[in-house]
């Protein structure tokens, strides 16, 4: 059989590269006579640089002196470079990321995009013609405004004053100064479709997971409503119900307002960007995962992507994820024809995350043998 192995990452553990390694060294080993590819897939979050940039023979482009996503935080954070067609990508997460925190610096009144921001201007300097922004992983919730400021623009207060970093400031915002620095083609890639503000925006789903405390979510929630009427009004560009607006903190709606972004699927730009449609036609099985498989997983993240484009084809899909957190029937009607858990049972996720390739490893060799019974 021909196999393609398509893994996403498992955050915290394995990136998508390292669990495709292990599934494939596992499957290839057990069935020596198959044919095996493997592609690492990433859906616009942490990775997403570093799979376009396996896929085009690109290189990494260290910045020092980047703002963390709090201030008085630096430190070195780097862009992919793909030279063929010269576009940088630049992940957010590298630089205003949640995992650059600790669990008790987490708070979205403070956390900055100024970072990313300073990110973009090193890859506009370099003379990138096109700039692929991803947006997964962020600590932020202050709308881009933080970077839009690394890029030259100002928010004013109702005296003329610039308003602090972070989302507190959003709240104060009364004026917009925009910058004169010319932009390239910003692509914004996004896993998510929330909008700015409301029950499904940044503040209300987002902000509790960035450490915000419900009277912080409250005060985030007007400061983003106070911002998309800002920027309607000077500006004249509406933002509050853009679908992806929401993602990143709101850093969806700020690129689109600042930069001039347009909003795409992450992992639809992903599969066009390494050509995934022909690897598919090849497969016979494609086996795809990520950390934790429940409904999130079918709404734009990897796992949905393989699983539209396999059944374009009509190859069968399996899906080997730590956690699988759908049933039967859910399963089914997705398309999904055999998913398996690594993280057994009666085991601590600390200890699974730990034990990750192991456990995947394991579950891999079992997949295996259930494969070879449906040849």
């Amino acid at each position: 059989m021909n196999i393609l192995v398509a893994f996403d990452s498992f955050k915290g553990s394995l990136s998508a590269s390292q669990a495709c390694s292990v599934v494939a060294a596992v499957v290839r080993a057990a069935k020596p006579d198959w044919a095996l590819k493997c592609q690492p897939l990433a859906d616009g979050g942490e990775g997403t640089a570093e799979v376009l940039a396996a896929a085009s023979a690109g290189c990494w482009v260290d910045v020092q002196g980047i703002v963390g996503p709090l201030q008085g935080m630096t430190l070195k954070a780097s862009f992919a470079w793909l030279p063929e067609t010269e576009t940088a990508v630049v992940e957010m997460a590298r630089a205003s990321g949640l995992a650059l925190l600790t669990d008790d610096q987490r708070n979205p009144l403070q956390t900055t995009t100024f970072g990313t921001g300073q990110l973009l201007a090193a890859a506009i300097d370099r003379g990138a013609r096109e700039v692929l922004l991803t947006l997964g992983g962020s600590a932020t919730v202050d709308g881009g405004t933080g970077a839009a400021r690394a890029l030259g623009w100002r928010f004013l207060d109702a005296r003329g004053n610039d308003v602090p970093l972070g989302g507190r400031g959003l709240i104060d915002i009364r004026r917009v100064v925009p910058s004169s620095r010319p932009m390239p083609v910003i692509s914004v890639l996004c896993d998510v479709t929330n909008p700015l503000c409301g029950p499904q925006g940044a503040a209300r789903v987002f902000a509790p997971q960035k450490g915000a405390t419900p009277w912080q979510v409250d005060m985030l929630e007007a400061g983003l409503e106070n911002l998309a009427g800002v920027i309607q009004s000077e500006l004249g560009i509406q933002v509050k119900g853009l679908p992806g607006g929401g993602a990143a903190g709101g850093f969806g709606a700020g690129a689109v307002a600042f930069f001039g972004g347009s909003l795409h699927s992450g992992i639809s730009v992903v599969m066009e960007k390494i050509q995934f449609e022909e690897q598919v036609r090849w497969a016979d099985w494609v086996i795809t995962g990520e950390g934790c498989l429940d409904r999130t997983s079918l709404q734009g993240k990897v796992v949905c992507g393989v699983l539209e484009s396999a059944r374009r084809w009509g190859v069968p899909v399996a899906v080997v994820a730590g956690q699988v957190r759908l049933c039967e029937a859910e399963l089914s009607h997705a398309g999904i024809d055999l998913a398996l858990a690594s993280l057994p049972e009666d085991l601590e996720i600390g200890e699974g995350i730990a034990r990750a390739a192991e456990l995947l490893a394991n579950t891999a060799l079992t997949l295996a043998d259930k494969l070879s019974s449906r040849k």
